[in-house]
């Protein structure tokens, strides 16, 4: 009996190990609302990687502050006092910390890996639009270059975009 304990507690400190190193700790999950429109769309699926370290510029899966039974995907801005500083990259949803404040190391869940989009609807079914997507469906989530090339990126876009709805009035 004592025997078995003992090889049962090695096999979850093994377990244990992989898990702290992220080995067989991959998962799926799926993007819902567009708080991170451009980089991730409703519908989309993420390749997350469970017990790994964040750091600015990831993309990552973690538990709502104000509801830890609902998951939320944002990106990593920064360290701050209590937490991870975390934002979605569509500024016109401030569903993140601006609205909640840091988030506890605790309530990061995983960091995403890579983003699979869905295929493409019934009305594209043309050889040129199964390829476009194939070619684009799996994509790495990347933080950018450098430590705020996101953020620079991110602004940018956001900057287009604005000019372009103030051109269409």
């Amino acid at each position: 009996m004592r025997e078995h304990a003992q090889e049962r507690g090695r096999e979850r400190g093994q377990e244990e190990d992989r898990e702290r190193h992220g080995l067989l700790r991959i998962g799926l999950a799926e993007v819902y609302n567009p708080s991170m429109v451009p980089t991730l769309r409703p519908g989309d699926q993420l390749i997350i990687q469970y017990g790994v370290s964040v750091r600015p510029g990831d993309v990552v899966v973690l538990r709502h502050p104000f509801g830890q039974d609902l998951l939320i995907v944002k990106r990593v801005v920064e360290r701050r006092a209590g937490g991870w500083w975390v934002e979605g990259d569509n500024p016109y949803v401030h569903n993140d910390s601006r609205e909640f404040g840091a988030v506890p190391d605790e309530l990061v869940v995983a960091r995403a890996l890579a983003r699979l989009r869905p295929p493409p609807g019934a009305g594209q079914r043309s050889v040129t639009g199964v390829l476009s997507w194939a070619a684009s469906a799996v994509r790495p989530v990347r933080s950018g270059r450098g430590p705020l090339g996101w953020l620079a990126s991110r602004s940018a876009r956001s900057e287009r975009s604005l000019s372009k709805r103030l051109r269409a009035r």
